[in-house]
């Protein structure tokens, strides 16, 4: 299971990321189905029940391609610090959760989707989807930085997907990948599955910052550009509740 059927990125493109009444239908009805996982979750971490899933940092090798290079350049030259690190630690988080589910994926598209996901995160405009303004954006700076037309796309797609719900079911698809890193950042999704000293390692390589209260204020400014996108959406079936329980210390 992935994102419901017709909400891709040829909608995102062309409508803004603005949602019918029967998409917000079908999304709640996603969220739903999602909820029951989250407060078992939330137990077991409360319990000290944790999982072994971790890399280790002195063998990892990151993307080295001229795209990733740029893209890291790009996003510390964009991002504020808030969501420099959160980008930062959506890939190692995706990273570790797609080697539980054994899923293959392109790491390079995983990598720099992960760092350019939240382009637009704290620039709304009104009436278009953060979400789809920065995949544009992102498309649009792969396509300059020497990435193919179909690779240019898929990474505007994947960044445009990343926050509608469903998608992360599905972490060989970058929208899933980068959904999945970015939610166990934000709301603490699947966080019983990891090692809990490597969480915290993670969190001191790449600090939160006060992340929870940015997180909300950037997604309240969001909701109120974009009443009828995902974000709102989100809002209105309790993330900001989600994001202020995760299990996170600021």
């Amino acid at each position: 299971m992935g994102a419901p059927r017709g909400i891709d990125w040829e909608w995102a493109t062309r409508t803004g990321g603005t949602l019918t009444k029967k998409q917000r239908r079908t999304l709640t009805v996603e969220i739903a189905r999602a909820l029951p996982t989250v407060l078992p979750d939330r137990v077991k971490v409360a319990l000290g029940r944790r999982g072994r899933g971790r890399l280790e940092f002195g063998g990892v090798l990151l993307p080295d391609s001229k795209l990733a290079r740029a893209a890291e350049t790009e996003a510390r030259e964009s991002l504020s610090i808030h969501i420099l690190e959160h980008s930062f630690r959506s890939y190692f988080f995706g990273r570790v959760l797609a080697e539980l589910d054994g899923a293959d994926y392109d790491d390079e598209l995983a990598y720099v989707s992960c760092l350019l996901h939240d382009l637009q995160l704290e620039h709304p405009t009104p009436g278009r989807c953060f979400a789809v303004t920065g995949g544009e954006r992102a498309a649009a700076f792969a396509a300059r930085s020497g990435a193919s037309p179909e690779r240019a796309q898929a990474i505007g797609a994947a960044i445009a997907a990343h926050i509608t719900p469903g998608v992360m079911a599905d972490l060989g698809d970058i929208g899933g990948f980068v959904s999945a890193g970015a939610s166990a950042d934000v709301i603490g999704t699947r966080m019983s599955e990891l090692d809990p000293a490597w969480v915290e390692e993670l969190v001191h390589r790449h600090p939160r910052h006060d992340f929870k209260r940015h997180a909300a204020a950037a997604f309240r400014a969001e909701a109120e550009a974009v009443p009828h996108g995902r974000a709102a959406l989100l809002i209105s079936t309790g993330f900001l509740h989600m994001l202020r329980m995760a299990p996170f210390t600021e």
